[in-house]
């Protein structure tokens, strides 16, 4: 016979499962394979060739083994939930946040916080792929890396968009990036609290919820919502001057929304385009095969592929745009060699749209 103890504690159990792990209305595993979420009937629409899509997968990367890693990719985005979950919307203590501080970062990347969340997620993510693959490497931005050299990479970032965390706006996103050899071909960009849970796989075309999506954006820069995390990721002289340039060439600027701008870009949502600057690896890997496999193009500011391998090059400047006629008008810009600031605008800037999040600092020019 179950101790009064024991019944609570199950009651207690149950209840959490009801709080966090729905099927309908919270979040649940979907079957990468067939876009099917268990319990739920609806299916993925297969799109065939009907779909472009630029993300190219490796001659000598096996496709089955690459769907296998896609489903275990869902396993860390579900391990990944599970410690989030309990830290959203806590008090400072419950968080216990930390101030990372880095040197020869951008105004932004300088000192960055923590979680006990960031952390227990990584560790979770770590663990299954010790268990599951222990030759494959690990780039994670708490835990440094291990087996970097190993044909296959796991990349995470656990919580990309931490300050939107820990002040309660569902702006962050759990990254979780596979790459073999180098080349990022396996993307996913996980949503906990609004249940999103977008995937890209090379060569195939991605999903959100696993239902296909494509790009819907303008195709000339003046038409273009451009979204960038904050303009103190920028370093002063010429990141900032070309920065300066492509907020004067575009629609209007927004601000604030990390990984997720890049998952509404890919989307169809409204928003062009995406360019920042002193991101991490583990910041922009899992974007690669989202938006490639939405029909979009991303780069970093010379037109230059996201690897591993070119990571130092890129120097953490990151383009996403809607579409490759976006994408090329951005580079004549970005690529600009020693673009000074009397070339980037022709007045001032200083109209920002108001998302909520208005930076810390304007650059006008005299």
């Amino acid at each position: 016979m179950a101790t009064p103890l024991a019944l609570v504690t199950t009651s207690l159990a149950f209840i959490f499962l009801l709080l966090v792990c729905p099927t309908a209305n919270g979040f649940a595993y979907i079957d990468p394979s067939n876009g099917s979420i268990p319990g739920n009937s609806k299916k993925t629409v297969k799109t065939g060739n009907e779909q472009q899509h630029n993300a190219v997968l490796p001659h000598d990367c096996d496709p089955q083994l690459l769907q296998e890693h896609a489903q275990f990719a869902y396993e860390l985005a579900d391990a990944a939930r599970l410690e989030i979950l309990p830290y959203w919307r806590q008090s400072r203590h419950t968080l216990g946040q930390e101030i990372k501080v880095e040197k020869d970062r951008s105004v932004f990347q300088s000192a960055s916080p923590v979680t006990l969340a960031d952390r227990a997620a990584e560790r979770a993510m770590r663990a299954l792929i010790t268990e599951r693959y222990p030759h494959h490497g690990v780039y994670g931005e708490e835990y440094g890396v291990l087996r970097e050299d190993a044909d296959w990479v796991w990349v995470l970032d656990p919580i990309d968009g931490t300050r939107s965390f820990i002040t309660g706006k569902p702006l962050f996103g759990t990254l979780i990036a596979c790459l073999y050899k180098g080349t990022p071909v396996i993307g996913v960009i996980d949503q906990c609290i609004l249940n999103e849970r977008w995937l890209g796989l090379a060569g195939q075309v991605s999903t959100l919820n696993g239902v296909p999506i494509q790009t819907d954006g303008v195709v000339t820069l003046n038409e273009a919502e451009m979204y960038s995390t904050t303009p103190d990721m920028f370093q002063h002289g010429d990141e900032l001057n070309k920065f300066d340039a492509m907020r004067q060439a575009v629609k209007s600027p927004h601000y604030g929304a990390d990984c997720y701008a890049y998952a509404l870009v890919a989307s169809g949502f409204g928003a062009d385009i995406v360019v920042e600057a002193d991101l991490g690896l583990y910041d922009y890997c899992a974007l690669v095969p989202v938006i490639q496999g939405a029909g979009g193009s991303i780069t970093d500011w010379n037109g230059v592929e996201l690897t591993l391998q070119n990571h130092e090059i890129s120097k953490g400047r990151v383009l996403a745009c809607a579409n490759a006629k976006l994408h090329d008008q951005a580079l004549e810009i970005l690529s600009k060699p020693n673009l000074k600031s009397s070339d980037a605008l022709d007045e001032p800037c200083m109209t920002l749209v108001d998302d909520g999040n208005v930076p810390s600092t304007l650059f006008p020019v005299a």
